[in-house]
Formats: C-alpha cells, structure tokens, sequence
C-alpha cells in the first residue's frame, strides 16, 4: 500500500493534479488496493465484488434497486440461490467489520472465547465509550473511569490482542463518531453491538446494530442473517437553513412513524435536499433512525461525503467511491415500500418528548404545550454533544451562539454540558476556540465518552423524585434513563435549540421569536446559529489512543478471576428437551412500554455488564406489573410473599419453577444489549409472550435459545391473568411459519387456548433446540 501511495505521489508530481488525477487512478485501477482503513492496510475494499453481486441480482429481480438493497444485496453470501423478498425471506450476508463497545464487548468477547476460535475472521474493534460517568470533567472523570474499571479495560485490551481485534481505550472517544472518522465508508457493512450503529449510514454505509451473539457469528466467519429489509423511502427537498438543523429532519420523522414505525425497514434518504446537509448531519439523521425501530438508516453517496472522506485522510477511498458511484446511489425508478416527503425549506425546528423520542413537537409550540401538561418549564441542565451530535459542525453552531450571548454579558441560566464525540473532536475545538467559548458561556466539558447520554451521570442537583426538566441533543429520553430519576422530564432536540434554551433557562423559548434580556437591560435576539461544516486547517487528531492487536498473539494471556464481581465465564445454557413446554408460571405481566432500559437498566449496572449473574439482579426493575402499577414488585406465587423481579425469579429457578414474560406492543425497543436476553434465559425464562416485538431484541432472545412469541390476536394479552400456569405446546413439530399453541391454566380451574406466532426460520429453530446460538456454532465446529 505504501509503495503504491509513494508511486501515485510521484505520477502527480509529472501529470499534475485536477483532471489528470483521474487518469492517475485509471492507470492503477487493474490493480490498486485501497485499505478499509488505515489500522488494516491487508483488508482491502472489494467493490468488484459488491458490484458483480449488485449484477447478478440485477437480473434475477429485473427491476431498479434501492441503494441499501444494492449495498445489502451487494453482500450476500450466495447472491444466486438466496431467495429474496422483503419484509418476509432471512438473508444470509458477509459483512465487512464489526464494531463493539465497551458495555458490550465484555459479553460479546467472553462469547467468543467459548466458541474456542482462535482469531476474528474479519476486521474488528472495540471502544471504550460506556463506562465513564460524568461527575466533574473530562480528565478527572476520565481518570476515575480507568481506576475504577481497571479489570474490565485489561481484559478488553487482553482480549483484543489475543483474538485480534483492534483496542480504542477509554477516552478515545464514542463508538460511532469513531467509525464514522475512521471505518465508514460508502458500501460498507458493518455490524456493531450498539442501536445506534446505523449512524454510519451518514457516510453512505449500511451499519447495523446488533446483540453480541451476532458479532460473534460474524466474528467467526459465519454468514449472518437478516430478515430481508422493507425499504421506506424519505424524499427531501428544499434547503436546511436558520434555526433548522439536521436533527429536525429525524425528530420530524420520529414524529410521523412513531417508535415502531421502522421496524423490519431501512431507511432511505434521497432527494435534491439531501446536497444541503452536511456528512456529519446525515449521520446525526442516520443514528437515530434506531428510535423508530428501523434495521439502519442510509444517505446516498455524494460530495458532502467526499469531502468528509478527503478532510479525515481517506482521499483514496472517496477516488475508488467515485468509480463505483453507480452502485452507492438508487437506480432510478426503484420503488419503496413507504415513502414519506419532507421540504428542509419549511421544516421548523423541533423538540421531542418527554419519556418518549416520538411526541414531536415545533419548537414554537412547546412552551404552551408544556403549561397545558404541567410539565416544568425550567430548563435544570441542557446537554449538549453524544454520538447523535457531536460533530465540529454541531460545536461550532452552538459556540456561535453562545459567543452572542458572551458578547451581550449572559451566561447560562441552566446548567450546561458539553460532550465531544472523539478525541479528535476534543482537540479539534480546544485549538480553534470553541471548547473555550462554551466553557465561558458556563459549559462543562465531559469526557470524550457517551457519559449522561446513557445515565452515567452523576447528578446532584435535584433529588430523585423531584420533578424537573432537561434538553439534550441526545438521541433517547425514555423515564430515568438519563439520571435515574423517574420524574425527569427530558426532551431531546438540536444542539443549537439546547445552548439556546440553556442560555433562557426555559422551555417557553423560540429564539426565532422571542428575546434575551442582557444585564444592561438591552432586548436582543439571537441570530440564526452558524459553523463551519469541518476545520478550515486539518483536524488535530489529539492523543493516540489507539492499541493495534499484535500479529503474533500465541503468548497473550486473557485471565478471568473466579472471584471477579466485573467478570464471569460462561456457562452453556441447557439444551431444549424436546417436549412441550409445560406449566410455566407467569414472572410478570408487563403494562405499557418496555424497552430494554426496563429490562436491563444502564446508569450504575454497566459495570456488571461482564457477569451474567450479577447483571442478572437488575432483570425487569424498571417494567411496570399490570396486577398493581408498581415496579420491581411482582407476586411470588409459590410462596405468596411479593418481592423483587430478580429476586422471584431466582426463587422459581431454585425450585425448578421455569417462567414466561407477557408484554405489550413494540417490547424490547430501545438499545441493543443482548444483557435484556442473556438474564430472563439465565434466571429461568423460557419465553416472552408479546403483542410485539422490536427487531434487535427479538432476534437476541432467539440467540439465546429463548422463545419470542405474540399473540395472534392481540386481545388474548388481556386473557393471561398474573397467577396462571401457561403451557406451550406445539414444539415437537416447531417449523417455519406454523404457530404454536398456548394453554393458559387460571386458579379457578377454568382454562383457554391461544395461538401463539413466531418468526423463527430452520436455523433459529436449530438455536432453540441446541439450547442457544452458541450452543449450535460448537455442535457445527
């Protein structure tokens, strides 16, 4: 590669540059190699072969393709025989990478140890992003991190280097503004144990979030499967400017296709609009696609991404890109499944919320709406940076506005935080004056880490239960997740909008609108928030946080103490045994919604994300009993006592008693821990019985050989009483597409059946009976 790069150099310096770099690359094309990425220089982009797949089902479809069909299809492992048809065929694919982060690489890693391998089949890489809390600032918070995680940062960094995967330590920054400056690339596939990986559909990738069952899978060199995507297409036109960001687009589509409005479908963005946003505002769209459910979200490959790819050192990559352009764009004509049609020119600014990332509202709204719903209407803290936004884009909108208010003698009434994206995001804005200008404005800058964002927080200003407000430019506000506290209202908007309402210190603020008081008692208004898409110089990569796995690894040793509380082995789940299963107890009927938040809180239970039976203490805490609105206390029916979710559970594994969940619609929304499957299989749960399902968490409960299950007939949920015996029968002939039965066995004696749905193929069905996914990939080695 370097020989190559050293040649190009010396060819330009004879032909010049301009239009006869084009012919530079021409000459070079038969044989030219360009790296993935800098860290990989032997893994090469393949688009010959994305392309020649692209052909082949070109053919067999005759018919246009959409740009992610052709990046997904470009992908599969058998692009002749694979049958295709969305919304209802699983294909299997090869992805190009898989990312982790910290949170969940711990299990994905422990994982594939136990699958015995010896070395990860495609590039892969692990962040440190999730484990740092916020408490004081960057460097203080970032050291107290290291100390206090030391075990599971060695193990991490241990592992990587034993099984080859590459090692960002804690402080390099968060997962998807990693990728995307480093591992995006227009065409990629790659797989991360994060919701929020689609972020790289911003650079024109295909980048999914997924448990840590699936990476391994991936990892292992093992076709992955996806149920074949819908496609909704959403067209844009007009032009972003003023107040609207690219935030508002997503927080505008959230509103339209509400939280399940997505899922089993990719997103697609197309349209003369898509030219008026930037790289890093297309990946701001692109990452929170995962609040409506949707697989990944995608922009087509343009200048904006170019210009990204040149300004962040991969200039080779966007030349290839630009000779493969036909494939990173839709065909003209290809049809969506949906199509939903914004104009940038009239979108307003919004804010969504709160406890829920859909309750969309214009900006110029919400301050009467708030009074109307007697939400407070102080702004306590506005927080401002996570991986949704916190590009030098987003920090240099939000420092030209608080540079207005410094330059009129204000500061902010509410308190503020800042959280950059990445190192090299941090040293960046350090040197050209904006992390000085938000610091002014009363701005604390965080740790390069995901921070409050996901509830490492360690907030002191209110106590739990009292009631008040926050805005973020993050990317999810369900109930307690950003500070434990249940009565938080946390709305979710733009940066700009944040620093904006934080400099007012209320939520009854439109800056398009209304005015600031400065000290000297002058009225002013602020103006229309402005900042550069990238530096005018090149970014400053700041420290080198980097640890490349060795290529000799046969003498790293990972070590597991028996007696860690951070750390555990694992034990394979028992096998299916081949009857009926009968008699289950009900552990909990769930009211309302449950996301994985609820299943398996974040915040403070992170740092057991690497023991599966210390983690498991946090099974449901947060899911709301239907029998009496409360949380985390549920009937123990075999002793009549009532006790905590975990603690019940236990009890009935103890005593042999296995268990089902009953939930409601859109069950398991939100992040993609793998953790909200690992613990109902570990503690004794055998099925989750729901009107329906978000697609990661389905997919995770099925790797982990439990039995993800709704209800033909939705109504039956109110037939399941919480002191009944279930039996599900069916299991002996359990195929594709046939339903099985449920027996619901009340106190009274009476009884009544149900039918029971599933998505499960052949292979899923072979998970089931092996007892787990796991289970299976050591029975096929």
């Amino acid at each position: 590669m370097a020989s190559y790069c050293l040649t190009v150099t010396r060819l330009r310096l004879v032909l010049g540059t301009g239009a006869r770099r084009i012919h530079v690359t021409a000459a070079f094309n038969a044989k030219a190699k360009v790296a993935m990425s800098r860290f990989e220089p032997g893994s090469s982009i393949n688009y010959e072969k994305m392309h020649e797949n692209i052909s082949i089902v070109r053919k067999r479809l005759k018919r246009p393709l959409t740009l992610s069909e052709k990046i997904v299809y470009g992908h599969l492992d058998d692009p002749v025989n694979q049958e295709i048809d969305r919304g209802r065929t699983y294909l299997r694919l090869r992805p190009d990478r898989v990312a982790m982060q910290d949170a969940t690489a711990q299990m994905a890693m422990l994982q594939f140890i136990s699958s015995g391998l010896a070395r990860v089949a495609v590039p892969s890489t692990i962040h440190c992003d999730h484990l740092i809390e916020a408490q004081i600032g960057g460097a203080k918070d970032l050291q107290r991190a290291k100390e206090l995680n030391e075990e599971v940062y060695n193990f991490l960094s241990t592992a990587g280097a034993k099984y080859g995967v590459g090692f960002w330590k804690p402080g390099s920054g968060i997962i998807h503004q990693i990728i995307l400056e480093n591992y995006a690339y227009p065409g990629v596939m790659l797989i991360g144990t994060d919701s929020h990986t689609p972020n790289g559909g911003g650079l024109g990738s295909v980048c999914i979030g997924v448990g840590g069952a699936d990476a391994v899978d991936v990892m292992a060199g093992i076709p992955w499967e996806l149920k074949c995507p819908n496609v909704i297409g959403v067209r844009l036109t007009g032009t972003l400017s003023g107040w609207t960001s690219p935030k508002d687009v997503i927080l505008k589509v959230a509103g339209i296709l509400t939280v399940k409005g997505g899922t089993g479908a990719i997103v697609e963005y197309h349209g003369p609009g898509v030219d008026s946003i930037s790289c890093t505002g297309m990946a701001t769209i692109c990452n929170m696609g995962a609040e409506i459910g949707a697989t990944t979200s995608i922009f087509p490959y343009n200048h904006r991404m170019k210009t990204y790819l040149d300004k962040t050192g991969r200039g080779e990559i966007a030349a290839l890109a630009d000779q493969f352009q036909d494939d990173l764009v839709p065909d003209k004509g290809c049809e969506y499944d949906q199509t939903i049609e914004i104009n940038l020119s009239e979108l307003k600014p919004h804010i969504n919320g709160p406890f829920t990332p859909d309750l969309a509202h214009p900006v110029s709204e919400i301050g009467a709406i708030a009074k109307k719903s007697g939400w407070p209407l102080e702004v306590k803290v506005g927080l401002i940076g996570s991986c949704t936004n916190s590009s030098y884009e987003d920090m240099g909108r939000a420092a030209s506005l608080a540079k207005q208010a410094l330059d009129k003698g204000l500061k902010c009434k509410a308190q503020f935080t800042v959280t950059p994206g990445s190192e090299q995001i941090r040293a960046t804005i350090e040197r050209d004056g904006y992390a000085k200008i938000l610091s002014d404005v009363g701005g604390i800058v965080l740790a390069n880490a995901c921070g409050p964002c996901i509830g490492q927080w360690d907030r002191q200003d209110v106590k739990k239960g009292e009631k008040n407000t926050i805005v973020t430019s993050f990317n999810r506000n369900f109930t307690a997740r950003n500070d434990a506290n249940p009565a938080t209202h946390a709305f979710v908007t733009s940066p700009e909008i944040v620093t904006a309402m934080a400099i007012a210190g209320t939520l009854n603020f439109n800056p398009e609108t209304d005015y600031l008081t400065a000290p000297n008692g002058e009225k002013f208004k602020l103006e229309p928030p402005t900042g550069d898409e990238l530096p005018s110089k090149d970014f400053d990569p700041g420290q080198d946080t980097y640890q490349h796995p060795p290529a000799e690894s046969s003498a790293v040793k990972v070590d597991v103490s028996p007696s860690s509380n951070r750390l555990q082995l694992l034990e394979p789940f028992d096998r299916w045994s081949g009857k009926d299963l009968e008699d289950l107890r009900v552990l909990i009927k769930v009211k309302g919604k449950c996301t994985t938040d609820h299943i398996s809180a974040a915040g403070p239970w992170l740092k057991f994300r690497g023991h599966l039976d210390n983690i498991s203490n946090n099974l449901l805490i947060g899911a709301v009993n239907i029998e009496n609105d409360a949380v985390n206390k549920i009937k123990n029916q075999l002793t009549g006592e009532y006790g905590g979710v975990p603690d019940v559970a236990r009890h009935y594994k103890a005593n042999g008693v296995n268990w089902v969940v009953v939930g409601d619609e859109n069950y398991g929304e939100g992040s993609s821990r793998e953790h909200a499957a690992l613990e109902p299989r570990h503690l004794g749960g055998r099925a989750i019985i729901v009107k329906s399902f978000a697609r990661i968490h389905e997919t995770n409960l099925k790797k982990q050989g439990l039995l993800p299950l709704t209800f033909d007939d939705p109504s039956d949920y109110d037939k399941i009483r919480p002191d009944d015996h279930i039996s599900i029968t069916g299991l002996k002939s359990f195929v594709p597409g046939k339903p099985l039965s449920a027996v619901i066995k009340h106190s009274d004696g009476s009884q009544v059946s149900i039918t029971l749905n599933h998505t499960f193929n052949e292979t899923q069905i072979e998970w089931f009976k092996a007892g787990s996914a796991l289970n299976r990939m050591k029975e096929l080695q």
